[in-house]
């Protein structure tokens, strides 16, 4: 009999579970917290829908139950919600989902913790977990630790309360042999430096690249792939990296590490504004003939809102500069105004998108990457200035 997988949060992430579970053979619901249902995902729907997008778009008749019957039943229920409060509220929202998504589950469930937290933060999660339910991990019910993330590439570890492995769970998760089970603080540390490592590379490549002034070192730099990454890499896994920062006080090396990255973020931001100002003044621009567009194609659906977040900071700071400023995802026809219209791009898809499409004669377009690379488009041919 098929194990029954209760995905709580319709996010792009837990969509992407689901659909692997339901290929797996796992009878498989997923519950959208905007809605009062846990919806089927059967093997034909995993194949014909690749994205929540997708799904939402074609509305196509789908097997419903109510959250509590769906909760009640789950042999494994996965948390994977989809969170958009900022700061301090951040913590509330998760808190509150994560009693949402618990509380009505039964003995022998096996919960499995998809946003990734810093150090400490599953044994806070089985403390709630067990006040909320009156259950005990480690007597009848089960807690896993396994980070989700957008990309294809699937964690070979996971983190759970025993440390002992469980086939069921092995098999509904991953199709590879090597998958670990670890002790929670094991994989809190095996995401620390997954994340560290990301963000060390990254900080270091804007913070060397900013010393990058003159035409031919940045185009020396730009064939060597760093041209490639942009304001949406940038931002991957700041959530994580922020849920990181919140379990230390005091000074350390690793704080070092973790504020240092935040720092080079934000610098990145202060100098993309900077450089759209540059812009004005190398062209004589007057800032009210002006028009900024922020093209930034989101997904609206991931489980964390860090680049929803950055997308509204970057829109509120130039606004400050220049008065029309406006945040789009793979126009048409935006071109068509009386202003000089400049297009910060913030994706290596919406650069590529802009090349292929552009109808209009003249076009100033802002590269979002390490170099910060301004190009006049014209039609076909693009020359750098």
């Amino acid at each position: 009999m098929a194990t029954k997988v209760v995905i709580y949060g319709l996010s792009t992430e837990g969509y992407s579970l689901a659909c692997q579970i339901a290929l797996n053979g796992g009878d498989v619901q997923i519950i959208d917290e905007s809605t009062p249902s846990a919806i089927s995902i059967k093997q034909d729907i995993a194949k014909s829908y690749p994205s929540v997008q997708a799904l939402k778009d074609d509305e196509p008749l789908l097997a419903m139950t109510s959250i509590d019957a769906a909760i009640s039943k789950a042999q494994v229920l996965v948390f994977a919600p989809r969170i958009r409060k900022t700061g301090q509220d951040i913590k509330i929202e998760i808190n509150s989902k994560f009693k949402d998504a618990v509380s009505n589950i039964k003995k022998g469930c096996n919960v499995v913790y998809g946003l990734g937290t810093g150090f400490g933060g599953n044994s806070e999660n089985i403390s709630l977990l067990e006040h909320v339910t009156g259950l005990k991990v480690g007597k009848n019910i089960s807690y896993y630790y396994y980070p989700l993330s957008k990309e294809s590439t699937i964690k070979p570890y996971i983190g759970s309360s025993d440390s002992k492995e469980n086939e069921t769970l092995k098999k509904l998760l991953t199709n590879e042999k090597k998958f670990n089970f670890l002790s929670l603080n094991s994989a809190e540390y095996f995401h620390a430096i997954d994340i560290l490592k990301q963000f060390s590379s990254q900080t270091s490549i804007l913070e060397v690249c900013k010393f990058a002034k003159d035409s031919v070192t940045k185009s020396d730099l730009n064939s060597e792939k760093l041209g490639e990454l942009y304001l949406d890499d940038f931002i991957d896994g700041l959530f994580d990296l922020r849920s990181l920062s919140s379990s230390f006080e005091g000074a350390s090396s690793l704080m070092y590490l973790i504020n240092g990255s935040m720092k080079g973020l934000d610098g990145y931001i202060k100098r993309l504004i900077d450089e759209t100002r540059l812009i004005l003044k190398k062209n004589e621009l007057k800032a009210s003939r002006t028009k900024i567009l922020l093209l930034w194609t989101l997904d609206q659906h991931e489980m964390k809102g860090e680049k929803i977040e950055k997308l509204l900071e970057l829109e509120t700071k130039l606004k400050d500069y220049i008065g029309d400023v406006e945040s789009i995802s793979q126009p048409v026809d935006i071109f068509q105004n009386d202003k000089t219209t400049i297009i910060v791009v913030c994706s290596k898809r919406d650069f590529d998108y802009i090349m292929k499409n552009n109808k209009d004669d003249e076009l100033i377009i802002l590269k979002a990457n390490p170099l910060c690379l301004s190009l006049i488009h014209i039609s076909e041919p693009t020359r750098p200035y």
